[in-house]
């Protein structure tokens, strides 16, 4: 499986506008969606997927080099719906299809039913043409990273928990990644953000820069439940070696806010079984999930306390990229942001 630092033929989007996610019928996310896929397009081809019942609205909103297709979903999360790409020494390209139950099925899931999402990581194969193999557990997009030479980073919190493979051991799970995504080592960080519905994917509390170098969420507030998750993870990535036998190198990224769904937010959003929107709910806001896409940051932009800061961290981290900030609360607000809801599909 590619880096996301590698070279990227596409990017696929997925328009949102469930009304027990997003307020107001989806109208605020989805002018942030297309402001999201207005940045990729800078350097990156982007397809977004639509309902049928939205592909009019969406195509006013989009730029016409923006490409529309119509595909049925439940909710709009690439990244976990989305095929995960590998690629083999001859050029070939082919997807993995995961199976999706809703970030925790009849347990803790946050919607039902999941199917139209779960059908959606062969429908994109189809499209490109490529062929896709289903693989044999449920799992996300958000919940792995990877840096193109072996190693796969994940939580323990969301590939052990009991509503995604509870007959699987740790080793067994180890052994289908590998199987899957040629993955040879996996580092296993103890848990993900605060307060994260989706039992802490790992995209949300690191990024990988580059092989044997990653960004973590970083809290210096000891009263805050974030302060101890990130410590631990820091001692683990310190202290294991990746699948080339380097020394991770962490660099500390601010932790924004902390940030509370208020009550003009809450009120807009219709209710759900699954999904806690009410006023003072803390919102799992991090820096970390931004995407790369050739030679571009795009990122959110959460608290202006530290915005700034930010850009300057990414800029030095990627020297040469280009680096672009998109008020990204209305993606936050529905339970993720920019990393969540892209999905790239590597050039071969």
């Amino acid at each position: 499986m590619p880096g996301e630092h590698e070279p990227q033929a596409s990017v696929w989007m997925a328009w949102p506008e469930r009304t027990d996610n997003w307020r107001f019928g989806g109208k605020p996310a989805q002018v942030t969606f297309a402001k999201v896929a207005e940045a990729i397009a800078e350097t990156t081809p982007v397809t977004m997927v639509v309902s049928a019942a939205q592909f009019e609205n969406a195509r006013n909103m989009l730029p016409n080099h923006i490409q529309l297709l119509e595909m049925s979903t439940d909710d709009s999360w690439m990244r976990d719906i989305g095929p995960s790409y590998v690629v083999n020494d001859n050029g070939e390209r082919r997807g993995v299809d995961w199976h999706f139950n809703a970030w925790g099925g009849l347990i803790d899931g946050l919607y039902f039913p999941w199917d139209k999402d779960d059908a959606v990581a062969r429908k994109v194969c189809e499209v490109l043409g490529d062929n896709s193999y289903r693989a044999p557990i449920v799992l996300e997009g958000g919940s792995i990273h990877v840096d193109g030479e072996g190693t796969l980073y994940t939580t323990e919190e969301c590939l052990l928990h009991p509503s995604r493979n509870p007959d699987l051991s740790r080793e067994q799970l180890e052994q289908v990644l590998g199987d899957y995504l040629s993955v040879e080592k996996v580092v296993w960080i103890p848990q993900g953000l605060y307060n994260d519905e989706t039992n802490g994917h790992v995209d949300n509390l690191i990024h990988v820069v580059r092989p044997g170098e990653v960004v973590l969420t970083w809290c210096d507030d000891e009263q805050d439940p974030q302060y101890d998750i990130s410590r631990r993870a820091l001692d683990v990535l310190q202290t294991q070696k990746d699948a080339k036998g380097r020394t991770i190198k962490v660099h500390k990224m601010p932790m924004p806010g902390p940030l509370y769904i208020s009550e003009d937010e809450a009120f807009g959003v219709d209710a759900s079984d699954g999904m806690e929107r009410e006023a003072g709910e803390r919102l799992a806001g991090s820096y970390a999930n931004y995407l790369i896409s050739n030679q571009h940051i795009i990122y959110p932009l959460l608290d202006p306390a530290h915005d700034d800061e930010v850009a300057t961290l990414l800029s030095a981290l990627y020297p040469g990229y280009k680096v672009t900030g998109v008020d990204a609360r209305e993606i936050l607000l529905g339970g993720g942001n920019i990393h969540c809801i892209t999905q790239q599909i590597p050039r071969v």
